[in-house]
């Protein structure tokens, strides 16, 4: 890759199959979000630089459709069937789970590949552009695949009927229920409980901070192949929203990412695992079904095994409350600043790529081992300074073969170390679930109040779900730990009993 692009942002990786850690990138805070500079065409209306908690939501791109739109997918179904697509054994209706989806017209047995999508009907990093001279000032800047497919999107989007792919932009979604789509003041509000509001925050960043390079880099440079009116941040949002909800890596393409129109219609079940990918003796991207379907029945894929957060995070849905059964939290534990040993601690941590604070999962099924490793050390004494190195290894998760740790001294109170942080955590959720789901301050007309109860759920189940989580964590650090002393107090009962004996 050039080093002219190195401000770009390859790390953004399509969050379907296999997601990536994001780090945070040195760019813009979220406030430029609210500063960008208003386009009529673009936005319902402008938003006030001076009171960016009040902006109001994007209301969408002047393309694709509202998201439960079925005349725009049967066009779409059309237009592939022209263009090569197969017959199907599935047809497009709106479903109970996802608004639209793909279902069964036949029965269709365990083991059967489907979709068998020719890759002319994909969209790559490789497509061929519309306008070549503006494919060629994107090329010519290496700019990597995420903003490049982002750019395309865009600029196949402006052109409306005269590009190739307008069918299919006209059933993209026009306003995705991405947290890309979410307001500051909406995420504060909805989302002040979870740690899913950190991440939703950074990855509006991250956007921004794509976007800006773009446009110093390159935009600014050929504003005639690229107008602002066109080129911009509300477009930005919307492109990569597709993207972080529809974009697919196939593994048998060498990790190639792609748009797949028609597949990306698949809705995600965590009940089954399978996934898109490139089949090479039919050269077509297929999945492979790992259930049978009656006709009639919604068919699904897997978009990874994601927790609730995640999947509203890109996708914008969350599963039913217990359905998940990769769900997870994050808990932020960190090291007391007032502990005597506080920065040798904090040094050991460092050495390791950790920081005074830090967040591992929570899952039904438990929690890490490098979140216990980490507890230990919080709670070590400083007659234990030499076992800190060792701790903060183990919390790092840096050696690979995991040995055997146990400080038997130190498990009761790293036990309830993490019994209190999730303790905090739950009162958090309880305020905000019991308090009326909080709400931005102004005055809103029907569609908004609708998208604000619609926002409002979504937060709540994601809120009852991770809370489920703290609970369940709850439930089995107090057994642990009441069973720890119970057991010492028998075993003091007896000593005692025995003292009194050989008196």
């Amino acid at each position: 890759m050039a080093t002219s692009t190195t401000a770009l942002h390859p790390q953004f990786r399509p969050p379907l199959r296999a997601p990536a850690r994001r780090r945070p990138l040195p760019h813009s805070s979220y406030s430029s979000f609210a500063r960008a500079r208003p386009r009529t065409t673009i936005r319902a209306s402008a938003a006030s630089a001076s009171a960016p908690a009040q902006q109001e939501a994007v209301a969408g791109v002047p393309w694709g459709c509202e998201i439960e739109s079925l005349e725009s997918a049967a066009s779409l179904e059309r237009w592939l069937i022209d263009s090569g697509l197969p017959e199907q054994r599935l047809a497009i209706q709106r479903v109970d789970v996802g608004e639209r989806g793909l279902a069964a017209l036949k029965n269709i047995r365990k083991g059967e590949k489907l979709l068998f999508v020719p890759p002319a009907l994909v969209i790559t990093a490789d497509s061929e552009w519309s306008r070549p001279e503006v494919g060629e000032v994107m090329k010519r800047n290496a700019v990597p695949d995420w903003p490049l497919i982002a750019t395309y999107l865009i600029s196949e989007a402006s052109l409306e009927g005269s590009s190739r792919w307008s069918s299919y932009i006209a059933a993209l979604p026009r306003q995705p229920y991405s947290l890309l789509y979410w307001t500051r003041a909406e995420l504060d509000a909805y989302l002040v409980a979870s740690p899913i509001r950190e991440r939703a925050v950074q990855r509006i960043t991250d956007v921004i901070g794509t976007y800006n390079d773009l446009r110093d880099r390159i935009f600014s440079k050929h504003s005639d192949l690229f107008p602002e009116e066109v080129y911009n941040i509300e477009t930005f949002l919307w492109s990569f929203g597709i993207l972080f909800s529809r974009l697919v890596r196939l593994p048998s393409m060498d990790g190639r990412v792609a748009l797949v129109p028609w597949a990306d219609m698949l809705n995600h079940s965590p009940e089954v695992e399978t996934f898109l990918d490139f089949d090479k003796s039919s050269q077509g991207i297929v999945f492979t079904t790992d259930r049978a379907y009656q006709p009639g029945e919604q068919v699904f894929i897997s978009y990874g095994k994601k927790s609730s957060g995640e999947l509203l995070l890109s996708y914008g849905f969350v599963p039913k409350e217990g359905t998940n059964p990769n769900d997870s939290v994050e808990l932020l534990v960190s090291i007391d600043k007032s502990d005597k040993c506080y920065k040798e601690k904090l040094k050991a941590l460092k050495r390791n790529g950790l920081s005074a604070s830090e967040s591992f999962p929570l899952r039904v099924t438990g929690w890490p081992v490098e979140l216990m490793a980490y507890a230990f050390l919080v709670v070590s004494p400083p007659d234990m300074s030499q076992r800190f190195e060792e701790m903060a290894v183990a919390a790092s998760n840096k050696n690979s073969t995991k040995p055997g740790f146990n400080y038997p001294e130190l498990e009761e109170r790293a036990l309830q170390f993490i019994l209190d942080c999730c303790e905090s955590n739950i009162s958090k959720y309880s305020k905000y679930l019991e308090g009326g789901n909080g709400s931005p301050q102004g005055s809103i007309n029907a569609k908004q109040a609708n998208r604000t109860l619609l926002l409002k759920q979504l937060a709540k189940d994601l809120c009852i779900s991770e809370r489920r989580i703290l609970y369940r964590t709850q439930y089995i650090l107090r057994r642990r730990l009441r069973d720890m002393r119970g057991g010492e107090l028998r075993a003091l009962s007896l000593f005692n009993g025995l003292r009194k004996l050989f008196k």
